[in-house]
């Protein structure tokens, strides 16, 4: 609660001290009273600093909640193009820059600006905004995550970008390559509408750089961690194995259906050559699982595998046909023994 004095005590203090003394006990009231009145003007300046030190304390806690906004991505930073790095690098066509999309994008950002923040990271992960002046961020690094686009069209257009940074946890998660992979494709989802090619590489880039971090994963799994329907897996691993065989023989790969991959991927691969079968040999491998009989039958280059009474779900299912596939992968090139 507020305190103050009344006016009219004030003002009775103050006429006191204002009159004349006649005698020594009118000398005391003049005492007390200038006493009085050097007491009231003391305490309005204790209120005065108890206030200004309230106000100091509500400037540093705004500040401090200013950085726990920024580092949180809910406060939005204005940053030149020259402070963000790109070491991930598009994942469209090499001269996307060139297309009608992207020129487009630039006279709306010309005339109208940014609509929407990019994303990035501190390129430090210990960095954190200056307490005292917590939006100057001048000095700082950052790595894009998304809006590639628009960073190279504030850069053309000598503009500021407006940026917020993405969630701590993403950036300190155990693979974080694959989610700046991940945040990038889910963004080029909502916004853009990606062709065939383009999204099929997004897909295998990313599954690839989960399965070589070390992390086991099915197709299953993978296509229900970013989204996807499970029958792309297979074919966007295909497609971005292939991808540089793809955009040296097909000049359109870019403008390419689904349906157009499939057939550019089978023509590259060629029809294996027929072996006479006179010489086509049959390979039989017999294994033991508990009290289950395992065999593999190799004849004519095809492989099939007998085991029964094995009650396998989808996602087991997959995982072993993701083994398989694997396994074939890695020895396309040894020819059939005999």
């Amino acid at each position: 609660m507020k305190r103050t004095i009344p006016r009219s005590l004030v003002s009775k203090a103050l006429n006191q001290s204002a009159e004349p003394s006649g005698n020594d006990d009118e000398a005391k009231v003049d005492i007390a009273a200038a006493s009085t009145t050097a007491a009231f003007k003391g305490a309005g300046s204790a209120w005065k600093a108890g206030a200004l030190a309230q106000s100091q304390a509500a400037v540093e806690q705004g500040r401090a909640q200013l950085v726990e906004d920024i580092l949180n991505g809910r406060h939005e930073l204005q940053i030149s193009p020259d402070q963000v790095e790109d070491p991930l690098g598009s994942d469209r066509r090499d001269d996307w820059m060139a297309q009608e999309a992207f020129q487009t994008l630039l006279k709306s950002i010309e005339i109208n600006g940014q609509d929407t923040p990019i994303l990035v990271w501190p390129e430090d992960p210990n960095w954190k905004p200056d307490p005292l002046n917590p939006t100057d961020v001048s000095d700082a690094r950052f790595i894009m995550l998304t809006g590639r686009r628009r960073h190279a069209a504030a850069k053309t257009l000598g503009l500021k970008l407006r940026a917020i940074l993405a969630s701590p946890d993403k950036r300190d998660a155990e693979n974080s390559q694959f989610e700046m992979l991940f945040l990038r494709f889910r963004e080029n989802e909502e916004r853009e509408n990606l062709g065939a090619f383009e999204r099929l590489l997004a897909i295998g880039e990313m599954y690839e750089t989960l399965r070589d971090s070390g992390e086991k994963t099915t197709a299953v799994a993978f296509a229900a961690r970013i989204g996807v329907h499970e029958s792309i897996v297979s074919r966007a691993r295909a497609v971005f194995g292939a991808r540089d065989q793809i955009l040296n023989a097909f000049k359109n790969a870019y403008d390419m259906s689904f349906q157009d991959l499939q057939k550019a991927l089978a023509s590259l691969e060629g029809k294996p050559k027929k072996q006479a079968r006179k010489s086509a040999q049959k390979l039989t491998a017999k294994r033991k699982v508990g009290g289950r009989n395992l065999s593999l039958t190799s004849a004519n280059g095809n492989l099939s595998i007998k085991a029964a009474s094995i009650p396998l779900s989808q996602e087991k299912l997959e995982e072993l046909s993701d083994l398989i596939a694997d396994f074939l992968a890695k020895n396309k090139e040894v020819p059939p023994a005999g």
